[in-house]
C-alpha cells in the first residue's frame, strides 16, 4: 500500500484558506481525504476549495469564526450532518508583538480568543461527534511554547496553553479512540512574514528577512509545505501509535539556538 494516505477520510482545517493551513489542506487532498476549509474569509477559503477541486479532489468551503462559540457549533453541525470527521487540523490562530508591558488588556483578549477560545470552541463542537468513530486532532503550536522568545507575551502564552490542551486530550480521549498532538514550527515564510515585513521595514524588507531566516541554525525559515508533510504523517495511518506529543519543526532553534 502506498504509505500516508487517506482516502475516506474527512478533515477539517481551520484557517484553511491561507499560509500554513492551505498548504495542510492542498497536501490532505492530494493524499485522498475530503477538505472542510473554515476560515473568516469565505472568498479566499472558496478559491482554496475550487483550486482542490479543479484538481480532482473534493473541498467544501465555510465562513466561520472560531471565536465564535455559536458559529462553531453550527459549523460543525452542519459538517458532521453530511458524515462523519475523521481528521481536525486546529490551526486558525492570529500573531501579536509586544512585551508585557505593551500588550494591551484588548491585544490580550483578542489573542486569547482566537489561539485559545478559538481551539476549545472547534474541539468541544467536534468530540462529541469524534467519540462514536475515533479520529485525530492535530493542533498547530509554536517553538514559542517551549522557549523564551522577546517581545511575543501574549502569542507565547497562547501557544504554551495550546500545548497543554494536546496532553489533556489525548489524556482523556484515548479511551475513544482519538489520537491528538501538535506541530511546534519555528518561523514559516507565510504570507503574514511578508506583510509584517513590508508594514514594519519598509524598503529594508529583504535585509530583515535575511535576519529573520538566519535565526533558525538550520538558515533559514521552514516552507508551509515541510509543516503539512509532517501533518500528514501524524494524521496517517502509519503514526497510529503517536499521541500526546508536541512535535518542533524548528531548524534546530529549540536545542541549537545561541
Amino acid at each position: 500500500m502506498t504509505p500516508f494516505r487517506l482516502e475516506g477520510k474527512t478533515a477539517v482545517v481551520t484557517g484553511g484558506a491561507s499560509g500554513i493551513g492551505k498548504s495542510i489542506a492542498e497536501r490532505f487532498a492530494e493524499a485522498g481525504a475530503c477538505i472542510c476549509i473554515l476560515d473568516v474569509d469565505l472568498a479566499a477559503a472558496q478559491d482554496v476549495s475550487k483550486k482542490i477541486s479543479s484538481a480532482g479532489a473534493n473541498a467544501r468551503a465555510y465562513q466561520c469564526d472560531v471565536g465564535d462559540h455559536a458559529a462553531v457549533k453550527s459549523t460543525f453541525d452542519e459538517i458532521v450532518g453530511t458524515g462523519p470527521v475523521n481528521i481536525l487540523i486546529n490551526n486558525a490562530g492570529i500573531s501579536h508583538i509586544g512585551n508585557l508591558e505593551s500588550t494591551t488588556e484588548v491585544d490580550f483578549d483578542r489573542i486569547f480568543r482566537v489561539n485559545v477560545k478559538g481551539m476549545f470552541n472547534c474541539l468541544a463542537a467536534l468530540i462529541p461527534h469524534m467519540k462514536i468513530h475515533g479520529g485525530v486532532i492535530l493542533n498547530m503550536a509554536s517553538i514559542a511554547a517551549s522557549t523564551g522568545l522577546s517581545d511575543r507575551f501574549a502569542y507565547s502564552m497562547s501557544k504554551g496553553a495550546v500545548v497543554s490542551i494536546t496532553y489533556s486530550i489525548a489524556r482523556d480521549y484515548l479511551k475513544h479512540n482519538i489520537r491528538c498532538n501538535c506541530i511546534s514550527p519555528a518561523r514559516v515564510h507565510t504570507p503574514f512574514v511578508d506583510g509584517y515585513l513590508k508594514a514594519n521595514y519598509p524598503g529594508h524588507e529583504a535585509e530583515m528577512f535575511k535576519k529573520l531566516s538566519e535565526t533558525q541554525p538550520i538558515g533559514r525559515m521552514a516552507q508551509p509545505s515541510e509543516v503539512a508533510d509532517l501533518a500528514l504523517f501524524l494524521c496517517s495511518e502509519e503514526a497510529a501509535f503517536i499521541t500526546g506529543t508536541d512535535y518542533p519543526l524548528d531548524g534546530g532553534f529549540f536545542k541549537l539556538h545561541g
